[in-house]
C-alpha cells in the first residue's frame, strides 16, 4: 500500500523512497495528478510542501513532465515504469568495466520465466 513502504529505525523512509513512491502513484494514475492528488494517494501524513519539493526533484532529473492546468501545475512520468528500469539497466552496464561479466551474472539470476521471455526476445518472437 502505498505510503506503508519500509522505514529505517527512526521512522523515516530510505533515500529515494518517497521518489520512487511519487513515481508509482504517478504511473497507476489514468491521467496527470496536481501535487495535492498525489499527496492524498500517498496518505502517511506528507506535507504538500514535501510532495512539490519531491515532484520539482523529479521534474529537474527528466523523470516527470509538469503541464499548465489553470493555475496549477499536474504531473505526469516522463516514462512507463519499465522504460526507467530498461534505462537503470543500461545505465549500470555502461559503468561497469566488464558489461559482459555483468549480463553473464544477470541472466544467471533469472528464475526460468525470465529466461524463457528474454530468449523468446532474442530471436525475435513476440511475448
Amino acid at each position: 500500500m502505498a505510503g506503508r513502504g519500509p522505514r529505517d529505525r527512526t521512522g523515516r523512509r530510505g533515500s529515494g523512497e518517497l521518489e520512487s513512491e511519487v513515481l508509482a502513484v504517478l504511473w497507476a494514475a489514468q491521467r496527470p495528478l496536481t501535487p495535492s492528488e498525489v499527496q492524498a494517494r500517498i496518505g502517511g501524513g506528507l506535507a504538500y510542501n514535501t510532495v512539490h519539493t519531491i515532484l520539482k526533484r523529479l521534474h529537474d532529473k527528466g523523470l516527470v513532465l509538469r503541464e499548465a492546468d489553470g493555475r496549477r501545475g499536474v504531473y505526469r512520468p516522463a516514462k512507463s515504469a519499465a522504460e526507467l528500469t530498461a534505462q537503470a539497466m543500461h545505465d549500470a552496464l555502461g559503468r561497469g568495466p566488464d558489461p559482459v561479466a555483468a549480463l553473464r551474472q544477470f541472466v544467471t539470476g533469472l528464475s526460468p520465466e525470465q529466461e524463457r521471455t528474454l530468449r523468446d526476445l532474442l530471436i525475435g518472437r513476440a511475448v
